[in-house]
């Protein structure tokens, strides 16, 4: 089965009020250390899954470059990293190559950078077309910037485009939530992401609103119950033009799915290279188990090459993984399908929670098919708890 790979540069030119990601801004002398790391394990990617005890795979049908903002390396150094994949992985004819680029950092010479690293799909993180929302977080683009960058691309002949919103951001309100969906619509990009604003300690704003305080315009942050009503209207309009939700944030046009991303949602195998990067083999002593790991999510302690951590995958961890995961793709889980994975008993010592969730209308079933309703998509966490809690081990 064919790889994905991920490479996380967790590099930025500011670091958004609401991240919780392992990036921030760092001095650019620290790239070339990085980047360097970064391609030795991918020289070295065989040896550790052997030591992790994971089936290696040269074979590639997806990369994805993503962070922090991969396009504010230097152009030599985002090369390096392509030419060291193509060195070691054989990388499939027509294989998707995401990478990641904040409104504002796509030049010229950028773009004739991705388009000979072979980059045919670009998410863009736009998180709201309104110009007030966007400065209120730390974005540096406006919705000129964006509208720019898309031509730009489109040009270049880069139109596999992912635009990435954000419901729930400071002074938003239903009026403007409409234009950032209308405009977002209006660019014909073939790949929408709506991420609900996160709220915990991870994060300056996610602290302050927690606290109750009003730095980061945290006292401008619409409630849960609007930011839901946001969620909903998102998949009303999207749906509604053509665009079409796929999985619980993400929404397409026909075929035009993030085949990257795919791989985490079906358990599919998956190496990542850099800081906080997580993989996921097939175990080389049991087909039906799977190991992950990750790597170091500190920048001094990966450059430093401490290795990464290990996480054994048994049988019951991987029926609870296929739950909530497969879950979160509209087509939902198929319990025929698990059962010959799982066995029969593993399936129906599931029965109780199924039925709860469907009485509660968090899921519906038809057949051996089970997915999430409308409103389990807004409860999800809930519904993924019942099924961890349900599953034991096989």
């Amino acid at each position: 089965m064919s790889l994905g790979i991920y490479i996380s540069v967790p590099f930025c030119r500011t670091k958004c009020s609401y991240c919780n990601f392992a990036s921030d801004v760092f001095s650019r002398a620290v790239f070339e250390r990085y980047v360097e790391r970064v391609a030795t394990d991918i020289d070295h990617a065989s040896e550790t899954a052997e030591q992790m005890g994971g089936v290696f795979e040269s074979s590639v049908d997806s990369i994805f470059l993503g962070g922090g903002t991969p396009t504010i390396l230097d152009i030599t150094q985002l090369e390096r990293l392509c030419v060291t994949i193509s060195q070691k992985f054989a990388v499939a004819n027509g294989a998707e190559i995401t990478v990641e680029c904040a409104p504002g950092t796509v030049s010229p010479q950028m773009i004739e950078a991705l388009q000979r690293c072979g980059v045919n799909r670009v998410s863009l993180g736009v998180q709201s077309f309104g110009d007030i929302e966007a400065a209120s977080v730390g974005r540096l683009h406006n919705r000129t910037t964006v509208l720019d960058d898309i031509a730009r691309l489109r040009s270049a002949g880069i139109k596999n485009i992912n635009v990435d919103l954000i419901a729930g951001l400071p002074h938003q309100t239903a009026d403007s939530w409409e234009f950032s969906l209308a405009e977002a619509i209006a660019t014909g990009a073939p790949h929408v992401s709506v991420y609900m604003l996160e709220v915990d300690d991870d994060s300056r704003l996610g602290r302050e609103l927690m606290a109750g305080g009003t730095k980061y315009h945290a006292h401008f942050v619409p409630d849960d119950e609007l930011t839901a009503d946001f969620y909903e209207t998102a998949c009303e309009r999207l749906n509604a033009a053509g665009v079409r939700q796929y999985e619980i944030s993400n929404f397409s046009g026909p075929e035009q799915e993030s085949r990257h991303n795919l791989k985490y949602w079906t358990r599919q195998p998956y190496l990542g290279f850099g800081v906080d990067a997580h993989s996921m083999l097939i175990s080389a002593e049991n087909p039906h188990e799977a190991v992950r790991f990750a790597s170091p999510d500190a920048l001094e302690e990966y450059v430093a090459g401490k290795a990464p951590k290990k996480t054994p995958v048994p049988a019951s961890a991987a029926l609870e993984e296929a739950f909530f995961l497969g879950l979160r793709l509209n087509r939902g889980v198929d319990l025929e399908s698990l059962a010959k994975e799982f066995g029969e008993n593993a399936i129906d010592a599931l029965s109780s929670p199924i039925s709860d969730c469907v009485a509660s209308a968090l899921l519906e079933r038809a057949g051996n098919v089970i997915r999430l309703t409308p409103r389990g998509r807004l409860l999800s966490n809930e519904v993924f708890e019942r099924f961890i809690q349900g599953c034991s081990p096989v």
